[in-house]
């Protein structure tokens, strides 16, 4: 079972949230704090109690608009331990998902929080919880590396989509909607991040609104000096100047 804390500067929200913990029959106990230094304080005490310690925090409910230190800035404080508490944010602000993943987070979880949504989070944290503490099988080679997912947004559900699954992305604004096989999803990256991070992952930048994964261009062609590439059954412009380097990978990748 879970030991949790609250953190939310708005003393309904932060009610709301334990009356829900609590009525979690895997959360053990549930406490509030009503602000980051609070917080921190209160972590630190289950840091050096350890995690077998009375005083043991399992799970951090982290608002993220706090007044002083942000949520953000707590998670970056704990991000410097060894064996720092699980991190679920719960927020009414959806813009800050990336970073509360880069951050390690279990899972980002929209206000007005719903019972059923909590639940999600809470079983997250539990399998991670039982997945670090199983014993660790002997080693038959190198270990794989972990696929590298990207946290969406969907009617208030945070989804999880492999990058591996993403054909393109597609510049709308600030945000970029990413292509999968089985449909789209929005997200709130400007298109030239996704580029930065994305490289070494094999994906190219063939347009100012298209970022394309290599090993998923079906075919090149080139008519009346136009460019263009075809993605399944998307056709995506090709400019000008990306057009001779896609070819020189293209042809590098054929001869393997």
């Amino acid at each position: 079972m879970l030991r949790a804390l609250a953190v939310d500067d708005e003393k309904p929200a932060l009610e709301e949230l334990l009356w829900l913990l609590r009525a979690d029959p895997r959360i053990h106990t549930a406490e509030g704090a009503p602000d980051a230094t609070a917080a921190l304080r209160r972590i630190g005490r289950a840091l050096e109690a350890g995690p077998d310690g009375a005083d043991a925090i399992d799970v951090v409910f982290l608002d993220i608009h706090m007044p002083g230190l942000t949520g953000l800035d707590v998670a970056r404080l704990l991000s410097g331990f060894a064996r720092p508490p699980y991190l679920v944010f719960v927020t009414a602000h959806e813009g800050f998902a990336v970073q509360a993943f880069d951050l390690k987070a279990v899972d980002y979880v929209l206000k007005p929080v719903r019972r059923e949504r909590l639940a999600e989070a809470v079983r997250r944290v539990c399998d991670q919880a039982a997945g670090a503490a199983a014993p660790a099988a002997a080693p038959a080679g190198p270990p794989a590396p972990a696929p590298e997912q990207i946290a969406v947004e969907l009617g208030g559900v945070t989804r999880f989509v492999p990058v591996d699954d993403i054909a393109y992305a597609e510049a709308q604004g600030d945000y970029a909607r990413l292509h999968t096989a089985t449909g789209s999803h929005l997200v709130r990256i400007p298109l030239s991040t996704l580029e930065e991070r994305w490289a070494a992952r094999g994906f190219v930048r063939i347009h100012r609104r298209h970022l394309v994964a290599l090993g998923r261009i079906d075919e090149l062609r080139v008519d009346a000096g136009a460019t263009t590439v075809r993605i399944g059954a998307a056709e995506l412009a090709v400019s000008r100047r990306h057009a001779r380097e896609l070819r020189d990978l293209l042809l590098r990748r054929a001869r393997g």
